[in-house]
């Protein structure tokens, strides 16, 4: 069984560093596309990051790119998502997921496997 959970988050002051981690279990990463979803309340889900299970290649949302780096280690099937200079516009509920589908991007239908999700709130 394909499993996710997400931890990490809290409550953090503007500009603060934080690193959110999503422990996978049930599949290996091969062939997988991971990535950080996030969701504030009365938005949509805005997929923010997403790294390849096959060689690491990455991407980033236009609204993160530049101060969040996604990362995994296969051998501990963990994926991570470093936060730096964060905002109070950061504020959501973080979620991880993985596609086994393995298209490389942020489109949710791609996505068939998803964690509950960590929060993340960021006063000013």
């Amino acid at each position: 069984e394909v499993q996710l959970v997400e931890s990490g988050g809290g409550l953090v002051q503007a500009g603060e560093n934080l690193r959110l981690s999503c422990a996978a279990s049930g599949f290996s990463f091969d062939g997988y596309v991971i990535g950080w979803f996030r969701q504030a309340p009365g938005k949509e889900r805005e997929g923010i990051a997403w790294i390849s299970g096959n060689d690491g290649s990455s991407d980033y949302a236009e609204s993160v790119r530049g101060r969040f780096t996604i990362s995994s280690d296969d051998a501990e099937r963990m994926v991570y998502l470093h936060m730096s200079n964060v905002d109070p516009e950061d504020s959501a509920t973080y979620i991880c997921a993985a596609s086994s589908y393995g298209f490389r991007g942020l489109e949710e239908d791609t996505y068939n496997y998803w964690g509950q999700g960590t929060q993340v709130t960021v006063s000013s």
